[in-house]
């Protein structure tokens, strides 16, 4: 049975005229589907522009992919759905959506009900009147546990804009505005959606990166697909996120730098050892500093070695690189219920 919803203005422009992607990876949100779509509907309503909604099936393996096609084809709503052949995880399912819309803008939130749709109208005024590339949501007023949620994500987020240098209150918040132009720049990979301000500072000045707070409410439907450990894995990514900002096009300077480094540690050591040797006829055969130089020394030609080999790597990533991390099954539209 088709939903029917209230008609948007500009549904008979031409493709080219949109005005606004609102791209939603979901994954196992049966429950939480179909009330997300009519509140995007209602939300988006006195929107004046056109407008689409992607919806990325993740994988998911209970009903979310049959809801959600209920709502395909219906009265003004512009709806696709692309389903993903099996779960790639949220980074991948949000470049999905990234390089699957069509607007002049993208809007990215979460599909658990948290984010509220009805700040998106005001988020994308507030973008075009700061002029900005990416406005991130603040959620001000966080409806999450204290310990579990809360305080982990407050350390991160300025342990984060301490080492990114892009300083924002919420870095987890999946409620984002871009320009389409930036953000299809920017390949996510990993689980890297957490650090996208960053990898956006890499294309743009960090001056066309704002914030803005935004409405959270607590998990209505299921359960969070996040914890604890989550914490742990944020602090990996970072340091990913901190030696590609600095060294993604220059790898071979992270790993020379150290191989110089401890070359230089190593010769001193010989040297000593070479001179108490032929110089004052001391033995230093059994001496643990011979050891240590040596290991040193060998560590040395193996960062250098390392650094070379991954500067080969990097030029044939940015020559060749071209494939995505996802493979998409069928793609759900109007074109697709006809």
């Amino acid at each position: 049975m088709q939903t029917t919803v209230e008609p948007i203005r500009g549904t008979n422009d031409p493709v080219e005229s949109l005005e606004l992607s609102l791209v939603v990876p979901i994954f196992n949100e049966e429950e939480s589907v179909g009330p997300l779509i009519e509140r995007v509907v209602s939300a988006m309503v006195s929107y004046p522009h056109r407008w689409e909604l992607i919806l990325v099936d993740d994988g998911s393996t209970d009903a979310t992919l049959v809801n959600a096609r209920k709502y395909v084809g219906g009265e003004g709503l512009a709806l696709r759905i692309v389903e993903l052949q099996r779960n790639f995880g949220q980074t991948a399912a949000m470049q999905a959506g990234i390089d699957t819309a069509r607007g002049r803008l993208i809007a990215t939130m979460d599909g658990d009900l948290q984010n509220d749709p009805k700040d998106i109208p005001s988020m994308v005024s507030e973008l075009e009147r700061r002029e900005l590339d990416l406005l991130v949501g603040w959620r001000k007023n966080r409806k999450d546990g204290l310990f579990l949620r809360k305080i982990p994500s407050w350390c991160a987020n300025s342990l984060i804009g301490r080492i990114t240098g892009v300083k924002l209150h919420d870095y987890g918040c999946s409620l984002k505005i871009y320009r389409a132009s930036i953000i299809k720049q920017v390949k996510l990979m990993g689980e890297m959606h957490r650090f996208i301000p960053a990898w956006v500072a890499g294309v743009v000045p960090s001056s066309r990166i704002g914030e803005m707070a935004v409405t959270h409410h607590a998990r209505e439907h299921g359960q969070s697909k996040y914890g604890i450990s989550r914490t742990f894995r944020v602090i990996l990514d970072l340091l990913s996120v901190m030696f590609f900002m600095r060294y993604k096009a220059r790898p071979g300077h992270f790993f020379g730098s150290l191989g110089l480094g401890l070359g230089a540690l190593a010769m001193l050591i010989l040297l000593y050892l070479g001179f108490d040797k032929f110089i004052l006829g001391n033995d230093i055969g059994t001496r643990p500093m011979l050891m240590v130089g040596v290991v040193l020394l060998l560590s040395s030609v193996q960062m250098i070695t390392t650094g070379i080999l991954a500067e080969m790597i990097a030029r044939t990533y940015y020559r060749d690189d071209a494939s995505p991390n996802y493979i998409v099954r069928q793609i759900f539209d109007d074109q697709s219920q006809a």
